[in-house]
């Protein structure tokens, strides 16, 4: 009877050690998907500022130093890797497209041409994406974060190779208001 009552305690403590260890699992699959859907919404955004430079181009040419900053920030977010040079590339690039709208308003004709209002539009839509799938990422980092650190998920975490994961968080310049300076 006791050799059954303690079978039956064993195989409910292996089933709860599986559960415990596919749950651990789950959430660090789901940071890396939503570190991919960070990554498909930046990449969309990469992707549509050389057509908003081109079209501003043409009608600001004199502002070559802000056409040429996003240029960089732009080159530097496409060359980032990790989760905290990807944050400052970003915020960097951030800082100069707000500059570069800045400017556009210089420009009556500009901000009249129905390819910069376009490509204008599409990107403010896919900054609202960004900033939704870092916020995704961040809430599920923090889950996963808060698993590996708590009893009893703590035991297998630290054997297993389950480590921290670093969130996307803006640096200290980005957190500020923008100083657009002409």
């Amino acid at each position: 009877m006791v050799r059954w009552i303690l079978l039956g305690l064993g195989i409910v403590l292996v089933v709860y050690v599986v559960a415990l260890y596919n749950g651990l699992v789950k959430l660090r699959n789901r940071i890396e998907r939503a570190w991919a859907q960070i990554d498909v919404q930046l990449r969309r955004r990469y992707d549509l500022i050389p057509n908003l430079i081109e079209t501003v181009n043409g009608y600001a040419t004199h502002e070559r130093d802000t056409i040429e900053a996003v240029t960089r920030a732009r080159a530097a977010a496409l060359d980032a890797g990790g989760v905290a040079e990807q944050a400052k590339a970003d915020d960097e690039l951030s800082s100069a497209l707000r500059s570069l709208f800045a400017v556009s308003e210089a420009y009556p004709d500009l901000e009249a041409n129905q390819a910069f209002l376009q490509l204008q539009e599409e990107l403010s839509a896919t900054e609202g994406r960004v900033a939704y799938a870092r916020q995704f990422y961040n809430d599920t980092v923090f889950r996963y974060n808060t698993s590996i650190h708590s009893f009893p998920s703590l035991v297998l975490a630290g054997p297993l190779q389950f480590r921290p994961r670093e969130y996307f968080e803006a640096d200290g310049s980005a957190r500020g208001p923008v100083q657009v300076d002409f």
